[in-house]
């Protein structure tokens, strides 16, 4: 029988006995103590290291201990900016996104009204596009040669700076908290409602003192997920941007362009502890709430709101938005096939062409990396999970808040951390596959840890307890009782982190080398230039990748009998 955890209460010494009877269970299983020692490692070196040497080299980066550069940001004006800023954007974007994703999972959970598939397709797409998708449309739409600015309205606009960068973010960050508060609508039990319309309360009376007052935690939590998303967001910054600088942008551009790595990683560990802040708000202060009704579970068949005094207003806003992403889904492939935007809409095929011969190298590269990393982000995602659920041994907890942690990592940050950690000796990782794929698998795997956390703690333990008392090992357990429970969520991990891994820029950005490229840094490129053709004939192949590829790991799981949407 495995030790327990220690309760609150208990005193010093006795937290003491319990730490070495958990080292002694865990030596006793090999298995178990392989698979602790390879999270550990994994988590040391790639998430806590790379941390510790940004810090480090902000502080002693001048050859001995020195602050000057936290200094020179208290005294620069428009480093202040930036990171005044960033923060503007980050709430922005908080408020705007989390009212989007409220209005179509309210409009999909709550109400009588036609499209519903629709809304649900077009809330998910942006997640699993490449980043630049939406910048980029939003230029050709509404930049100085842009299709409805200048075409129609004959105005060469200037869509980039904060509210072109803002639009951008809020279209491509609202699918996260829709996802959130579609569930959290989805659990709230009916039989409420219905008790206070039965006592006279209108529908907006209920709304307002029932509904939004149960979702209220849950609405907090959406908004700072995408406050944490936005200030981490380098893919939409870089490419419209414009003027306007973000934080994330800011150290990308003072390291690599300035060569100025002291004030690069004082300006990262600024953006690493205003996320952190962020993220210990959603995670410790919100996250910790209880916006579920009392049984947690809708008890009924929730009755769908057809007043068209709510219908119509919410449904308008809603297909506006709908039709808006379509046009910019369509434009991109469309781009492919344009001479040359704004001044020759003539048909050429010279960028596939572009793309499918010089650029194939980076195709191949990404989608080598991306297919590599998500099988072991996969794996280690599910692993931790296991451990930090059904298992106690010394470390449990480091090794929970690092992986958590990491998801509010920026990816400018991660990558400046691994550029200092592993461009020196004792492990030289720079310039080579490894250190590319590290950082795909590091991206993904918070995030299978987090999805296999939330399904194991809704699976009985006693099932794998019954296992193990009829002598069956941690590896037996794991791979016949625990992996059966939730191959849902672990393919859909694997799902998961091929996309990141195909659309990653921000962290990859430092770590691309002559040998190895990857499509985003190529669109990103063609951005810089002009070649808007290139970008979206790029944006093209990118999305026809991830989609066959999600097609063909669909149908492989219908034939396994695996559906990925089921509950756990």
């Amino acid at each position: 029988m495995a030790p327990t955890s220690p309760p609150p209460t208990m005193s010093k010494s006795d937290r003491r006995n319990n730490d070495v009877k958990q080292l002694l269970f865990t030596l006793r299983d090999p298995v178990l103590l392989v698979s602790v020692l390879s999270v550990l490692i994994v988590v040391v070196l790639f998430i806590i290291i790379p941390m510790v040497m940004i810090l480090k080299e902000s502080i002693l980066g001048t050859g001995h201990f020195s602050l000057i550069a936290y200094l020179k940001i208290a005294k620069s004006s428009f480093d202040r900016g930036v990171i005044w800023d960033t923060i503007k954007l980050g709430i922005t974007v908080a408020v705007l996104g989390t009212a989007v994703a409220f209005l179509f999972a309210y409009a999909t959970i709550y109400l009588k009204i036609a499209h519903k598939p629709l809304f649900k397709v077009l809330s998910i797409l942006p997640m699993i596009s490449p980043p630049f998708v939406i910048s980029l449309a939003t230029i050709l739409l509404f930049g100085r040669s842009g299709l409805i600015s200048y075409n129609i309205f004959g105005v060469r606009n200037d869509i980039y700076g904060f509210w072109g960068l803002a639009l951008t973010q809020v279209l491509s960050f609202f699918p996260v908290g829709y996802l959130m508060l579609t569930n959290l609508l989805q659990n709230i039990d009916p039989s409420i409602e219905e008790a206070a319309q039965a006592l006279g309360a209108s529908q907006r009376k209920v709304f307002l003192t029932v509904t939004l007052p149960l979702m209220l935690p849950g609405i907090a939590n959406a908004a700072l997920l995408i406050f944490i998303q936005s200030l981490a967001d380098f893919g939409n910054a870089i490419v419209i941007g414009g003027n306007f600088t973000t934080l994330a942008v800011q150290i990308y551009q003072q390291g690599i362009g300035s060569y100025d790595m002291v004030g690069a990683t004082a300006l990262a560990v600024v953006l690493l502890m205003i996320s952190m802040l962020a993220f210990y708000l959603q995670n410790s202060v919100v996250g910790k709430k209880s916006y579920i009704t009392v049984t947690g579970k809708a008890a009924k068949q929730r009755v769908l709101i057809a007043n068209k005094g709510v219908t119509i207003p919410v449904y308008t806003i809603c297909m506006i938005i709908s039709v808006f992403v379509i046009a910019m889904y369509i434009l991109v492939p469309y781009g492919a096939f344009v001479t040359l935007w704004g001044v020759n809409y003539s048909f050429t095929l010279r960028w596939i062409k572009y793309v499918l011969t010089i650029g194939r190298r980076y195709i191949m590269d990404s989608l080598t990396l991306s297919l590599f990393a998500a099988p072991i982000a996969g794996l280690l995602g599910i692993v931790s999970a296991f451990l930090i659920v059904r298992k106690n041994f010394l470390g449990k907890r480091f090794m929970e808040a690092s992986i958590l942690m990491a998801i509010a990592l920026p990816g400018t940050v991660l990558g400046l951390g691994y550029i200092y950690t592993y461009n020196t000796p004792p492990l030289i990782l720079t310039g080579t596959s490894i250190i590319l794929v590290v950082a795909l698998v590091i991206r993904s795997m918070p995030v299978g840890t987090r999805s296999g956390i939330a399904a194991l703690k809704q699976i009985d333990p006693s099932i794998e307890e019954a296992a193990s008392i009829c002598g069956a090992g941690s590896q037996k357990v794991f791979t016949s009782i625990t992996v059966p429970l939730i191959r849902p969520v672990i393919f859909s991990s694997l799902v998961y982190a091929f996309i990141r891994g195909m659309t990653l820029v921000s962290t990859i950005i430092f770590l691309v080398s002559a040998r190895w490229q990857m499509l985003t840094v190529a669109i990103m490129n063609q951005v810089d230039q002009g070649l808007y053709g290139a970008a979206n004939a790029y944006c093209l192949v990118l999305i026809i990748l991830v989609g066959l590829v999600m097609l063909v790991m669909s149908t492989l799981l219908k034939k396994m009998g695996v559906n990925i949407n089921e509950g756990y």
